[in-house]
């Protein structure tokens, strides 16, 4: 039987349901889901195999204008998407922005495979979905239009279906037991990143990297040190609150995700660190793992 592999690049604007469809399709909690717009910040691959296929998807960083360095880098990831895609998985909702021309005549021009999700029909109204499916088939006419709802798992079979017809015959680019090309310590920064976005208000999640400075597995449990940077001391005041109760409750749920995700007891430790304008620091965002 003919072996087919290829990579799916998920792209579209922040707050589309991305990574909540991203995650349901690989079966596994790769990438950060809020309701904050602006969570996904890297380039996150999830591999899913078959004795047949393997689709290696992409989560990128959602598509927006950039204020800092940070913002260029994010843009780099969804840039280098558009280059390397076997098939693009372009997920909008009912009140998402529009496109910009440039994006869809590129989409359009590729000649790749595009499938648009209309994601959060759930949310709709019939008469929204069906004109909302004309107004992408006019944008889109070529590519395979599906509404659906990651959240509660509707026509993600579909969307399965219709991305193993397209995959181009290729052997595995990946070995056929691997989950994800990102480390461990990737993914507890991540959902350490995660509790901040979901505890702290206003700008606060947006000022914040996470670093994970030591991993280590010992007998029974796992010993993990992170330190949590931020831009100004008095974000760091608001992260560790009163008498630290803030950072002691942060640690306390990130912990319980951790224990979930790594699948046994682990010992967390976090500190929090000023580093004045890392978001627009070249050295800074190199060392938290971002292409400038």
């Amino acid at each position: 039987m003919e072996h087919k592999s290829g990579f799916v690049n998920i792209i579209g604007h922040p707050n589309v349901g991305k990574s909540t469809l991203m995650n349901a399709l690989v079966g596994e909690k790769l990438s950060i889901i809020t309701s904050k717009a602006q969570t996904t910040r890297h380039r996150i691959m999830g591999i899913v195999n078959g004795d047949d296929f393997q689709i290696v998807y992409s989560d990128t960083p959602g598509i927006v204008k950039p204020h800092y360095k940070l913002h260029e880098s994010m843009m780099k990831f969804v840039d280098s998407a558009l280059e390397d895609a076997d098939i693009f998985l372009l997920v909008t909702e009912l009140k998402d922005a529009a496109f910009q021309d440039t994006l869809v005549q590129r989409l359009n021009q590729l000649n790749k495979p595009v499938i648009v999700v209309l994601n959060k029909v759930d949310l709709m109204e019939q008469t929204e979905v069906l004109q909302k499916l004309n107004q992408l088939k006019q944008q889109f006419p070529s590519a395979e239009i599906i509404p659906a709802s990651a959240l509660h798992n509707f026509n993600l079979n579909r969307i399965f279906d219709v991305l193993l017809e397209k995959l181009p015959a290729s052997p595995p680019y990946y070995p056929k037991d691997e989950l994800t090309d990102r480390s461990m310590r990737f993914f507890i920064s991540e959902i350490i990143r995660e509790k901040i976005l979901l505890f702290y208000k206003q700008e606060i999640p947006y000022s914040v990297e996470v670093s994970v400075d030591e991993y280590k597995e010992k007998p029974g449990i796992t010993h993990i040190s992170a330190t949590i940077y931020v831009a100004r001391e008095s974000q760091k005041a608001i992260i560790l609150g009163h008498q630290g109760r803030s950072i002691k409750g942060l640690g306390m749920a990130a912990r319980k995700d951790i224990e979930e995700f790594i699948e046994g007891r682990s010992f967390l430790e976090l500190r929090v660190k000023v580093s004045k304008d890392w978001r627009d620091d070249p050295t800074q965002l190199k060392r938290f793992g971002y292409d400038l």
